[in-house]
């Protein structure tokens, strides 16, 4: 799911500098191996449609699809799909305790 290669990216230029790809060069393979594994299908499912959609999908059978851009997009794009990760998977959580208090609350009224 996730290539650490992505990452392995040298920027020569100091004026051009992303915190976030600086941020995530500084973490090891397994974390970051460990991070996008903890997402559920769901979210992942979500991410990648997400993705499709900014880029573009053809398939790939039928088209020779070749995407060009710059490091600054692709970062971009890349801090994009991180926070909307995030953000669902914080909304994941709110629905599953939503869950959870409505059961407890059936539970103790039918009690």
């Amino acid at each position: 799911m996730f290539n650490p290669e992505f990452l392995a990216t040298e920027n020569n230029d100091p004026n051009d500098e992303n915190d976030l790809i600086q941020y995530l060069q500084k973490q090891s393979p397994e974390v970051l191996q460990r991070v996008a594994k903890s997402a559920s299908e769901d979210i992942q499912e979500i991410i990648r449609h997400n993705v499709q959609g900014l880029l573009g999908m053809l398939p790939s059978d039928q088209f020779d699809v070749k995407i060009t851009s710059s490091k600054e997009n692709i970062a971009n794009l890349l801090s994009s799909a991180m926070m909307t990760g995030y953000f669902l998977r914080q909304m994941e959580q709110r629905k599953e305790l939503e869950q959870t208090l409505k059961n407890d609350e059936n539970m103790s009224i039918e009690e």
